[in-house]
């Protein structure tokens, strides 16, 4: 009985452990209206930030995807104007955008650029005047 008990527990923190985990932008706010280019500022919690090719457990690469479907778990984000990657472990980044409207998604994924997917992706929309 004591380890149903034991492995409920750790379970129960395992669980808890994975859902303190999210990205965030620091900047720019959700609806902002920007000047082109402007900073970008990405924050994870729960993770570690590492570079590309490292797959050590919890840990992981930004992704901005601009005006594009987020990446379903265990998908290779893709690579091209829509897809960029921070496969140095970057935090922040100058986008230049020409006037409109965007939609812009955060994705973390590991070290061979698997997203985590829906946990672990942030999606905002700005205006670049």
């Amino acid at each position: 009985m004591m380890k149903l008990v034991l492995a409920a527990g750790l379970l129960a923190l395992s669980a808890a452990a994975f859902a303190q985990q999210s990205v965030s932008f620091v900047e720019p706010a959700n609806g902002a209206t920007v000047s082109s280019p402007f900073k970008v500022k990405f924050a994870v919690a729960g993770m570690d930030v590492k570079p590309a090719g490292d797959m050590t457990a919890n840990t992981g690469h930004h992704h901005l995807l601009i005006n594009a479907a987020a990446i379903k778990a265990g998908e290779v984000i893709p690579m091209d104007d829509k897809h960029i990657h921070f496969g140095k472990g970057q935090t922040e980044t100058e986008l230049t955008l020409p006037p409109g409207n965007y939609t812009l998604t955060m994705q973390f994924a590991n070290g061979l650029h698997q997203a985590y997917g829906p946990g672990m992706n942030k999606e905002i929309k700005v205006t670049v005047k």
